[in-house]
């Protein structure tokens, strides 16, 4: 196993659709352990594929090393959100985005369908802290980051700033 690195936004494989797994082999479960090594390390509670520069539908996650704890560990191959219901604003932040906060809003309540690391099929109904982070990780895969849920004033007010602190960094 070993550490990934974590792609940073505004690199163009964030912003890319991610390809459904059609075989998890030997491959696709190193990536797996992979993933969840690199998730570990960088103290996230979620990662997808394309932040580690893989284009697969692939993400992982666990929630059971903050204050949430009954949820652990959970492997998704080709996740599909099924079913929302409600609205709900809450604060996010991202691996590829580090050191940025922001509130976004999102299904209060999500059904979602997906492969786990065998290859079978499995169902999550979640609400709260899951739900969000369930939404987080499939928009991930679908090319979304979350400041593509804030209003395009916002997501502008974030791009100049963003832009500015990386050229501070120089």
């Amino acid at each position: 196993m070993g550490l990934l690195e974590i792609k940073k936004y505004p690199e163009k494989i964030l912003k890319e659709k991610t390809a459904e797994i059609t075989d998890i082999d030997a491959v696709t479960q190193h990536l797996i352990d992979d993933m969840i090594e690199t998730m570990y390390f960088a103290r996230g509670v979620g990662l997808a594929a394309n932040q580690v520069g893989v284009s697969k539908k692939l993400c992982v996650l666990d929630l059971s090393l903050k204050e949430y704890n009954d949820i652990p560990l959970i492997v998704l191959v080709n996740p599909v959100i099924a079913g929302k219901e409600g609205l709900i604003e809450g604060e996010e932040g991202c691996l590829s985005i580090p050191g940025y906060m922001t509130t976004i809003k999102r299904a209060e309540k999500v059904f979602v369908k997906a492969l786990d690391r065998e290859g079978k099929d499995f169902e999550i109904e979640a609400e709260g802290i899951l739900a969000r982070v369930l939404q987080h990780e499939i928009d991930h895969l679908d090319g979304f980051l979350f400041i593509d849920r804030m209003s395009p004033i916002r997501r502008e007010f974030f791009k100049r700033r963003y832009k500015k602190s990386l050229q501070e960094k120089k």
